[in-house]
């Protein structure tokens, strides 16, 4: 399926075997890469992007962060998104935007110069072979001993490929102990998210999770606080201890691809009640939204029709 794919990259389509750089790019050898990964869903008006303007709006500041230069002004980057989604032909899945440094460069300081830009338009299972997620099963997670990323070393908010070498050693100290995520702490011990997801708790009735600075401002994330207070929920963004996912009543995490990811089991402590109330009432209501069921959120939605 992968070599059906039409590839945007800086301006053109391209097939899938011509999406590719030099492994002297800067962006291989140094790790300068941005992206955002963006999901797209099915409506009764075709396919919808979620969130693309606050998705390229993120983009944007991952640039700005990293004293990047993109080549397109933000609702270019937009037309660039859905073309590529229309162009590929699939009602639902995911994007991934890109940009580089394709100029291979030996030294640690970037080239001179815009990044190049590339979208990508998969779906995760037939493209992929990613197995679909089973909201009802949840998963297991493990408390890592791989430490968050500190904000004073590098810009966390930055979404940018480097700083996933931190989540892949958690992720993979979690698959050793057995569990399906990591949950990292921050350096100060507070917990923080997880490898590539949001974590959220719910205690005491309220929806809890940790606050903007340590990690990354994830639409999702964004998306959930939103949505809970719009029905009826307290949500508060606040520093916890790791101690609090042993009396929490819920735990889930948040992505993009899959949304809301309950916990069954953090360790060693059994959930038997997930997915909860709160995760299942935040689980539909992203389901609605997504498939332009709800009109109170119509604004999130950026149709693909005529791009």
């Amino acid at each position: 399926m992968l070599r059906e794919r039409r590839i945007y990259r800086n301006g053109d389509f391209i097939g899938w075997e011509e999406a590719t750089v030099h492994l002297m790019s800067h962006s291989v050898a140094r790790g300068t890469t941005i992206f955002e990964v963006i999901r797209f869903d099915a409506t009764e008006r075709g396919p919808a992007v979620f969130r693309l303007h606050d998705h390229i709006a993120r983009f944007e500041n991952s640039a700005r962060l990293l004293a990047m230069r993109l080549p397109l002004a933000h609702d270019a980057l937009c037309r660039a998104v859905a073309g590529t989604v229309a162009r590929n032909g699939l009602e639902r899945g995911i994007v991934k935007l890109v940009g580089y440094h394709a100029a291979p460069k030996l030294d640690v300081l970037p080239p001179e110069g815009a990044l190049d830009l590339a979208v990508f338009v998969l779906d995760p299972v037939a493209d992929l072979g990613l197995l679909p997620f089973d909201f009802e099963a949840g998963v297991t997670a493990v408390v890592a001993e791989t430490r968050k990323l500190d904000p004073r070393t590098v810009p966390v908010a930055a979404k940018a490929a480097a700083h996933y070498l931190n989540g892949m050693i958690a992720a993979l100290e979690a698959r050793r102990r057995g569990a399906d995520l990591a949950v990292l702490l921050d350096p100060e011990g507070f917990l923080a998210e997880g490898p590539t997801e949001s974590l959220f708790l719910v205690s005491g009735g309220v929806l809890r999770t940790a606050p903007l600075g340590g990690v990354l401002d994830s639409i999702t994330r964004r998306s959930l606080l939103e949505v809970a207070r719009h029905i009826g929920l307290e949500a508060r963004e606040e520093r916890m201890r790791p101690e609090r996912l042993l009396e929490a009543e819920e735990v889930f995490f948040a992505n993009t691809p899959f949304q809301v990811i309950p916990v069954r089991r953090i360790d060693g402590r059994e959930l038997p009640d997930a997915p909860g109330p709160v995760a299942r009432r935040l689980h539909e209501a992203l389901q609605r939204i997504v498939s332009g069921r709800e009109p109170a959120f119509a604004s999130w939605l950026y149709p693909v029709s005529g791009s």
